[in-house]
């Protein structure tokens, strides 16, 4: 159900739902959503640092782990809706 809703969801619904749920999203949903915003950010280094930031998380395998790292990364999530809104 999780995934026919997401695909049913607009991508800025989706960034919205994990900013007012954030704790209750898998870190996989937030970095799935953070590798679809980095193309629009607009310098080659921020996309650079952004999936730099991407791999560390992904190297991690404890969820709360992930989920402290993703934190740090919210500030992208909002760019996004402040863009895009």
């Amino acid at each position: 159900m999780g995934f026919v809703l997401d695909f049913m969801m607009s991508f800025q619904d989706q960034v919205r739902q994990i900013l007012n749920n954030f704790d209750n999203i898998p870190s996989d949903k937030i970095l799935n959503i953070l590798t679809l915003i980095q193309p629009h950010l607009k310098s080659e280094i921020t996309q650079d640092y952004l999936n730099g930031k991407i791999q560390g998380v992904l190297g991690v395998s404890d969820e709360a782990e992930r989920k402290k790292l993703c934190k740090n990364l919210k500030p992208y999530l909002d760019w996004y809706l402040q863009g895009n809104d």
